[in-house]
């Protein structure tokens, strides 16, 4: 962002220097176009065209100018040539509908061209070079007409360069791709210029017919060229990030890198991706400002609400150049600051499963040819999620009890034997093992009913999974028994653990809705339970060793001691 002081300074430097700059170039060198004003307007009318002709590279206009500002000095003289230009650049800037934020890059450009245009005039002049010259003295200005445009070019990047350090702090690429097409057009254009300026000392205002409209034609097929590369480029991209999308397997790394490919691609400020829950409402998946993801409360939007409904609703995507346009429609999702919005469905099986919405604080950040490529990723992004969903709910299905939805014994039993792999190679200093048994469980599932014990199975399992946290891992060990390991801790810790686990569960109150006396009141019962405790090293050096100490323990040091009690393997 460029400083509002540097802004007004910029305005201000211009207000200083370019008025007496411009009269002093007036009477210095004066216009000799004492009849020849039609052919001043139709140069100029030429200049304007290519001016409303711009190619937007990098979000930077580059318009091919040169070639009708080189025929113009040589012919009419260099105060002719800087009128001509001021008046392309501000139809330039009314073409690429400059927003009021970039206003100050009127006075910077208008400065910028005219100083490399006097400068670049007056080393011309220095050398002796003349305007205005016949065919017949061409010969004898042949090498200083080549080395004008030479100078002019070099001279136009030397200013750049020094505008990129001074305005923007060097921000900005200066040998990006915006660089390249500009030198490359420049050395196609420059030979037509002189071929113009040639013409129309030979035949006149005819010239701009013939060399004019032709290139004019050809400014207009660059720019389709432009755009045509511009768009395989993105259909390349897009294509790239579609493999890529496929090979995750987790949704989150899908939506990861789903937004993260956005906005290399785009200029993106704030991202969502809103997920269809139930046919019913769109909620917000993920909420991206400025790269950082961000937790997001935000209410719910139903369909037609909002423009996020609006884009579920119609199954079409919507792109809004200004806030103006689309500010009718907001429903305080989108920042104060945002200007151009894209939003998208994310389509699969014919069913809109989500909108994507993209924003940019600048205007017209964002164009049709995007929308498509957009478009087009969505639908690699829908059939990514599908598979990542699939993936995890079969793994899901593969690794967890279907009742408590805890770790099963497979799962548990690669884990462990894992953690000894890691204790092998001192990835792992310690590890502890828990076993826990619901004391008289078949007592419980006799009175009250298989149901009830369904019941008691699930809710202790969400209260083990809260007393551990991140510090272990719970799992379901068979029947009513189940395992926590703890990596890292050691025995006094571990019994410490187990001991605040085995009181928690006997003053907790389990609650019971499908005992077999169901009177409509739900019954509280209270349970107890044994927990037997290991540790690897001290206990065991590999899995089965430490299972079945923790197992010896559970059974001979607290079933057979009354039960409601920890224990822990002694040797």
């Amino acid at each position: 962002m460029v400083s509002l002081l540097k802004k007004r300074m910029t305005w201000i430097i211009w207000l200083l220097i370019f008025p007496l700059s411009l009269w002093f170039t007036y009477q210095k060198y004066p216009p000799q176009i004492s009849g020849l004003e039609a052919d001043v307007l139709l140069f100029l009318l030429l200049a304007s065209f290519v001016a409303a002709t711009p190619m937007i590279i990098n979000r930077s206009p580059v318009f091919l100018i040169q070639w009708v500002s080189w025929a113009v000095f040589l012919s009419f003289g260099l105060f002719v040539e800087l009128v001509i230009i001021q008046l392309a650049l501000i139809v330039l800037f009314i073409r690429i509908k400059l927003p009021i934020t970039e206003f100050f890059r009127i006075p910077l450009n208008s400065l910028m061209f005219f100083i490399v245009s006097f400068l670049s005039g007056t080393f011309y002049y220095s050398l002796g070079g003349k305007t205005g010259i016949q065919i017949g003295e061409l010969h004898d200005s042949f090498w200083l007409i080549i080395i004008y445009p030479i100078f002019n070019y070099l001279l136009n990047h030397f200013m750049i360069i020094m505008l990129n350090l001074l305005v923007y702090n060097g921000r900005k690429v200066i040998f990006g791709k915006d660089f390249v097409w500009e030198t490359v057009a420049t050395l196609i254009t420059f030979p037509i210029g002189f071929v113009l300026y040639t013409l129309y000392v030979e035949i006149g205002l005819a010239a701009v017919l013939f060399v004019g409209v032709p290139f004019s034609s050809l400014s207009i097929i660059l720019n389709l060229y432009y755009s045509s590369d511009k768009i395989n480029g993105f259909l390349q991209k897009a294509t790239e990030i579609g493999h890529q999308l496929a090979e995750k397997l987790i949704v989150n790394e899908v939506l990861d890198l789903f937004i993260e490919k956005l906005t290399e691609m785009l200029t993106v400020d704030s991202a969502y991706i809103l997920d269809v829950v139930d046919e019913k409402e769109l909620k917000v998946l993920r909420y991206i400002e400025k790269g950082q993801v961000i937790s997001s409360n935000a209410g719910s939007l139903t369909k037609k609400e909002g423009i996020s409904g609006q884009v579920w609703d119609q199954r079409k995507p919507m792109l809004f150049h200004k806030k103006e346009e689309w500010s009718h429609l907001s429903k305080g999702y989108l920042p104060e600051t945002i200007e151009s919005v894209l939003s998208v469905p994310v389509i699969r099986n014919n069913q809109v499963t989500g909108v994507l919405i993209l924003a940019s604080t600048q205007k017209r950040a964002y164009e049709k040819s995007q929308l498509m490529i957009i478009d087009i990723l969505c639908s690699h992004f829908a059939v990514a999620i599908e598979n990542a969903k699939h993936y995890e709910e079969t793994k899901a299905q593969s690794e967890r009890c279907a009742l408590t939805q805890l770790y099963n014994y497979r799962y548990f039993e690669n884990l462990l034997s894992k953690e000894f792999e890691r204790l092998g190679t001192s990835e792992r200093e310690q590890l502890s093992l828990l076993i826990l048994d619901i004391d008289h469980f078949k007592s419980i599932n006799d009175t009250y009913g298989h149901q009830s014990g369904n019941e008691i199975l699930c809710q202790l399992s969400d209260k083990l999974v809260q007393l551990i946290g991140d510090r272990g891992t719970v799992a379901r060990y068979g029947g009513e028994e189940f395992v926590i390991l703890l990596p890292n801790a050691a025995k006094d810790e571990a019994l410490i653990t187990a001991e605040t686990i085995r009181g928690t569960i006997a003053v907790h109150t389990f609650t019971l809705t499908q005992h077999m006396e169901w009177d409509g009141n739900p019954l509280g019962v209270n349970i107890t339970a044994s927990i037997g405790v290991a540790s690897a090293p001290l206990d065991a050096e590999d899995s089965l060793s430490i299972i079945r100490h923790a197992d010896r323990a559970l059974y001979v040091g607290a079933k057979r001691a009354g039960r409601n009690r920890v224990a822990e393997y002694v040797r």
